[in-house]
Formats: structure tokens, sequence, C-alpha cells
């Protein structure tokens, strides 16, 4: 088969580039479609983009049809933040050929050489709240709308050009609706009292300032240690704190404040809406929306979306707190799963759901290779 790599340039291009996915996953079944516009202005006009550079390509074949695609990424921040030099792929979907692949990824690792990075790694975003980690085990589930799917491929070519693997990301399954057991709730409370620490009304999250400056900056420190981590910027959390702390629902999240009113400690959870996105199929309008509103409104599985302490608070064994509250809320109601972010394999913290019923549902990786 022949094909060229072109750069997507043109807001055409871009719009086409964020597209072919559509058509590459056109009969899987699993596969969640991002919504196209908010894709192309996270690729335009994230507040990444202050501190990121971003270059697209596309393999276009000998028909004139898209067998392909990669964005590659310099982060400074993240290399600073960890002393390293590398560029970041991500964006990256392609047809079950080989050399699709490797030309697109010599795109992304010449202009990571031209740059004066060493090493490339991916598929990662501007920072961790992107969807990151190529699928190597639990093709046949739904992911999440915040993660990605592809094809068994993917890995199989990845590993023929001389890809290694950089770090491993596990997603569980729970039983979500089994309660806790009494002997827990009394446990935690007499943390609550010992600590005095609070749980924090929703309310006061959605309607002060000073609560979201004090979410971030607990989530800053709370993730610090983790692989791949960046620190959000100040307009990176605006923009977040527009979006999706408005939607926030009481019974799934669950805030806890020290005597100080700092964030100690947090769980939000989301409706998982993967049904809904599917049934949009990219788009809003006309009736994308009315898809995902439903959805947001019926839902029987929850994605457990941000779990964590702050730096001070890790391993006092508070988070058994959000746990507890949430779970308890979703104690014999109409919400039967959750399933969990990815999490490090090697973070202890995963050992928690131990005491659940749980199930391994994926497991994503992170691929590096030096220049």
């Amino acid at each position: 088969m022949g094909f060229i790599i072109k750069e997507a340039l043109t807001a055409k291009e871009i719009k086409d580039f964020v597209k072919f996915p559509h058509k590459l996953y056109r009969d899987c079944k699993q596969y969640v479609p991002v919504i196209d516009s908010d894709e192309f202005n996270m690729l335009t006009k994230s507040p990444s983009l202050d501190y990121c550079k971003i270059r697209m390509w596309m393999a276009i074949d000998d028909k004139g049809k898209i067998a392909g695609r990669i964005a590659a990424i310099l982060n400074p921040r993240s290399n600073e933040y960890h002393n390293e030099k590398r560029v970041r792929f991500g964006w990256f979907d392609f047809i079950d050929n080989r050399e699709v692949a490797a030309a697109l990824l010599s795109k992304a690792e010449e202009w990571g050489k031209e740059e004066g990075m060493e090493e490339i790694h991916g598929p990662l975003g501007y920072n961790t709240l992107n969807r990151q980690g190529m699928l190597t085990e639990g093709f046949e589930n739904t992911p999440p709308i915040n993660c990605l799917y592809n094809y068994p491929y993917y890995n199989t070519i990845m590993n023929q050009l001389g890809y290694g693997k950089q770090m491993d990301w596990v997603q569980i399954k729970l039983r979500a609706n089994e309660g806790v057991p009494e002997k827990i709730k009394r446990i935690n409370l007499m943390l609550l009292e010992k600590y005095n620490l609070r749980v924090l009304d929703i309310k006061e999250l959605k309607g002060c300032d000073k609560y979201v400056d004090r979410f971030f900056k607990s989530y800053n420190e709370g993730f610090s240690e983790i692989a791949n981590f960046v620190p959000l910027t100040r307009k990176e959390v605006e923009k977040l704190a527009k979006e999706y702390f408005p939607r926030l629902k009481e019974e799934l999240t669950c805030v806890i404040v020290d005597k100080n009113d700092n964030i100690a400690a947090f769980g939000i959870c989301v409706p998982n809406l993967s049904a809904a996105f599917q049934r949009a199929g990219g788009r809003l309008f006309p009736f994308g929306v009315f898809h995902i509103l439903r959805g947001f409104r019926r839902y029987n599985t929850i994605d457990l979306m941000l779990l964590g302490a702050s730096s001070e608070w890790q391993n006092k064994g508070i988070s058994s707190i959000y746990h507890t509250h949430i779970a308890s809320n979703l104690e014999r109601g109409e919400i039967r799963y959750a399933i969990t972010n990815p999490q490090a394999e090697n973070n202890s913290s995963y050992k928690v759901w131990e005491r659940y019923g749980y199930e391994p549902y994926m497991r994503r990786r992170c691929y590096i290779k030096s220049l």
C-alpha cells in the first residue's frame, strides 16, 4: 500500500485528524467516540498549549483516505519536573499496517530529536487528566469516556518497532451497591474525630473559589510522585473547575477538609456515559446532547474519576472515609457497578479495593524508546 505523511495544519485537516478513529472503529462495539468539537478545541485551544507545543501528522493512502494519525507533544514543564528530555506521542491510531505506524512514529521521533529530546514515550496527552495508556488487556470491555480504546494489533506493532514498557496502569470493576459493614463506618467516624476532619458540603465546593483552589492544590500535591504526572497550571485549573464542578453529584462526591478548611482527601465519581457517547457518535447536535443529558440522569454504573489525598494526609487511612461515604450512598440503590480510573500498577492504594467484590477490567501501557 502506498501512502504519504502529511502534517495537519488547517482547520479542515485537524477536523479530519479528529474524526479518523470514528471510521477506523466503525464496526467495533467497544469504541467510545469523543465529541469532535471538544477534541478539536483540545488540540487547538487548550490552556496547556500555553506551555506545550504540539504537531500532528496523518498517513494518507494512494486513494486519498486517512490510514493513520499521530500527535507529538513537547511538554517542557514535565521534562523539568521529572528531569527528563522526552517528547510525548498521543492521538495515535492506525490501520493494521506496520509501515504506516512506523512512518507516523518516525515523524514524532524526528521532531523530538530536532528539539534535543533523548526519549519518546506515550500514548500521553498534555497532562495526567488527558486520555493516556495503550490498552493491553480487556479488549472485550468498553472504556469510560476519559480512557482510550485500541485494537490488539497496536501492541504487537509497538513491540516490533522497538518500543518497550515504561509503566502500566490497571482498572478494575467493582460491585457498588453492597454497602459497607457497620464496623468500617464506626472506624471512619473515629478517624474524622481523631483528626478533626469533616466532609465538605458539595454546595460549599461549588460556591466558593477558595475550595476550588485548595482542591487542585491537594490534587497537585497528592499525585506528585506518580510517573508522567504534570502539575496543573492556574488556567488549566480554572477551565476544569468551570466545566466539571457544576456537574458534580452530591451522592457521588466526597471531599474531606481539615480544621483549617484545607482539602485533606477527595473522592469524585461521575456517571458512566460511555453508552451515551456511543449514541452521540462524536456529535452534540442534533441529538448527541440529548443522549448525554439522558445518560447523566439514568445510569447503573459510575466511573471513579478522581480519588486521592494531599501529601500530608497520605498513609493515614483517611481514604477509607470517602470510600465509605460514597459506598453508603449507593447501598441497595440502582447503581450496580463502579469502574476505577487507571491506577499505576505499583500504587499501594490499589489494595483498598480488596475489601470489595472486584474483577480486572482493563490494563494500559505507556511505551518508551530511546531516540
